[in-house]
């Protein structure tokens, strides 16, 4: 279980706080227990014969190797001869199961795949590349990082076929970055460490599109347009139609997801596996935004050849029915709510099943019977609800929390139109009664008008022993990123209080670019981050000055890589002729991006364009060019192992404060990561804090 910055108790005792009981929680954590997907699936299926699954996958001695990916070793587990059988000799990474339970898929570090026969115990490569910087079926580091895949390939519904992505980075420029400690200590010579990272501008990845004939151990390649020269994120096969008269052995198409280096143009193309040759079945353009794929991660592939596709084309993320041939049928969700999840649909039924952000601080969950056009919703409770189905859509498990309510995790049974609650799989009361038992002020919602007109949202913690006749400093925590939300009703329990226990009242604001509140909200910093983004935080803060129980001469605001940028720019704007002075006397900028031409290409790009075709946006954005302005103080914290924020971004944006004569505080820590998680770091960075304030408010 994570801890809640176990070290707030030493920072009670250093101030003069009482804090008995904040130690006791402290050590046990406040962070609810969640099941797993296994033990939701285990709750699910009772009596259902895909339960009993003959051979499992499991793992050990996990060697990390980018945010999410590892290389483990891997066993086979026979739960009918109740054997174990390692499959490689090496560690290996993202192993997958075939459909039909007789191959497993994996890769090695010479990053090629290669395929386990569940019958015979052999392996047989699938790629053999003599080349490292060449991945076969498995993400590089940008993939990883920006789109959130580390499986590359996939079977075929009918076993048969591994489709995977070919990604070559061989023209991709390299970034070094040292350590200087190992297992004994200081090492007398450092460690250098290389990894292609594209940054804004710079040379990508290609791709490319292979599938794997698993009996005849042929490969071809897809045939991809050549003018499409961006990213692949995504491939799926779509269900094996039902037989017909003309085609008595139906395949799968292969649907390839094309992102254009731009990242405002989508299409979707459906392959034929024998032909290699690929059609247009879908696509999306703007001129004005990005087009935001993470919306394909929610298609719904049917057995009859229709799609349900999630597009945002319409001002919101809406639900749409599309034929087989690509054209659009009907709006499944009308509304000016987003909706933010699909969990498929029950053909049999014609029942869809999705999540809808009713306001943007709240999920909750609906049922739409197609053939009755009628919609049930499925969840009650002011909240965030999460559903998890039954492969036969008859029951449901409804994780939800709340500010107020812990990870509550129910069975549901789904009975025609209705719906019957069964039984209470795990509630977290032990988390929820430690949590009480503190008597913490808890985050309230509230809203801020800005000068233009714009509604933000915001919560607060109010100090501890509040009096509304006293006035209290205030600490900003704000992230801002473009498609964020840190202004949502779930169970969330951070650093904010602890600082609200030593009497600051805490503040978070979802300015402009965050998610939940439609296309134009979210695209609204399109091609400029940062500056909108400033505007807000600027504006809210203006607003918490009038405020009679605020001090508006101690105000400091604080974030961690987007946030840390964004401090950096709040602190550089607040002086200007528009402002007039101060806002803030103090910020601190964790790991922050400085410059977006050192960031990289594909999370840039995404919002900025290349620099190429956006240099006023790059140049308008440029912290080093701002670090005169720069008023207040300020604490600026890296990691020099950081893989994602380079410590170049502080480094030079520092040596940009030095010439134009401004001072301030810099913690770096050795070999620490974008986290900086190495327990003594960690601790050390959080009194560091705390104490920051303390001096500065």
């Amino acid at each position: 279980m994570k801890r809640i910055v176990w070290m707030i108790g030493l920072l009670l005792v250093m101030t003069g706080v009482q804090a008995n009981n904040m130690m006791r929680i402290l050590e046990k954590g406040f962070d609810a227990k969640t099941l797993t997907p296994e033990q939701i699936d285990s709750v699910l299926e009772v009596g259902s014969a895909e339960a009993n699954n003959r051979y499992r996958l499991e793992w050990e001695n996990e060697q990390r190797l980018f945010r999410h990916s590892f290389y483990a070793d891997y066993y086979l587990v026979d739960t009918q001869k109740n054997t174990r059988t390692k499959m490689s000799d090496v560690p290996v990474r993202d192993a997958v199961m075939s459909p039909n339970g007789k191959y497993v898929v994996y890769a090695k570090a010479d990053n090629n795949l290669y395929i386990y026969k569940v019958d015979f115990k052999t392996e047989v490569a699938v790629t053999t590349d003599d080349n490292l910087e060449i991945f076969n079926g498995i993400s590089d580091w940008l993939y990883e990082e920006e789109f959130g895949v580390t499986c590359l390939f996939a079977f075929s519904p009918d076993s048969k076929q591994v489709a995977f992505v070919r990604l070559n980075e061989t023209n991709v420029p390299s970034f070094e970055w040292q350590t200087f400690l190992n297992d004994e200590g200081m090492m007398m010579y450092p460690q250098t460490h290389s990894l292609r990272y594209p940054k804004a501008g710079e040379a990508n990845a290609t791709a490319s599109v292979c599938v794997y004939d698993i009996y005849y151990k042929t490969i071809k390649t897809m045939q991809i347009p050549e003018h499409m020269n961006g990213y692949v994120p995504r491939i799926v096969w779509t269900p094996i139609p039902a037989p017909t008269k003309a085609d008595a052995q139906p395949m799968s198409d292969l649907v390839v997801l094309h992102i254009n280096r731009d990242q405002n143009k989508m299409d979707v193309l459906k392959g034929n596996p024998k032909s290699t040759v690929c059609r247009p079945f879908y696509s999306e353009q703007s001129n004005k935004y990005f087009v935001n794929y993470e919306l394909f991660d929610q298609w719904q592939w049917l057995a009859d050849g229709r799609v349900v596709v999630v597009s945002e084309k319409g001002g919101y993320q809406q639900a749409y029915m599309y034929s087989v041939q690509g054209v659009e049928q009907r709006l499944l969700t009308p509304g000016d709510c987003d909706v933010t999840q699909v969990y498929g649909i029950d053909e049999k039924a014609q029942v869809l099943y999705y999540q809808v952000a009713n306001t943007p601080m709240t999920r909750q969950a609906y049922a739409l019977n197609m053939k009755k056009n009628t919609t049930t919703c499925l969840t009650h409770g002011e909240g965030t609800h999460t559903l998890y189905f039954s492969k036969d859509w008859k029951r449901y498990v409804d994780c939800y929390q709340s500010v107020t309510t812990p990870h509550t995790y129910t069975l549901y049974e789904v009975k025609g139109d209705k719906v019957e609650k069964k039984n209470v799989v795990l509630d977290n009361d032990s988390i929820l009664k430690e949590w009480q038992a503190l008597n913490l002020n808890e985050k309230e919602f509230f809203t801020i008008t800005t000068e233009r007109g714009d509604v933000l949202n915001a919560w607060r913690i109010l100090p501890k022993n509040f009096d509304q006749n006293k006035k209290y400093p205030v600490v900003m925590l704000q992230y801002s990123g473009p498609t964020s939300q840190r202004v949502l009703n779930n169970w969330r329990k951070r650093f904010g209080y602890a600082l609200a226990e030593l009497g600051y009242l805490v503040v978070n604001v979802d300015g402009r670019g965050t998610n939940a509140r439609g296309r134009e909200w979210r695209n609204a910093t399109y091609m400029q981050l940062g500056v909108k983004e400033a505007e807000d935080q600027i504006s809210a803060a203006n607003y918490l000055k009038t405020l009679p129980y605020v001090d508006a001469n101690r105000m400091a605001i604080c974030g961690w890589s987007y946030g840390g940028y964004q401090t950096l720019m709040c602190l550089s704007k607040q002086g200007d002729e528009v402002n007039g002075g101060n806002i803030w006397q103090c910020g601190i900028a964790i790991a922050p991006v400085t410059s977006w031409r050192l960031y990289d290409s594909a999370y840039t790009e995404r919002f900025m364009r290349r620099p190429q075709v956006n240099d006023f946006g790059y140049e308008g954005t440029d912290l080093m060019k701002m670090a005169g302005d720069v008023t207040g103080k300020l604490l600026i914290v890296h990691g020099l192992a950081d893989d994602n924020v380079h410590a170049q971004n502080t480094l030079l944006y520092t040596d940009a404060l030095v010439k134009a004569g401004k001072q301030f505080d810099m913690q770096l820590y050795v070999d620490d990561n974008h986290s900086i998680r190495k327990p003594e770091n960690y601790k050390h960075l959080h009194e560091k804090i705390v104490l920051f304030l303390q001096n500065n408010l």
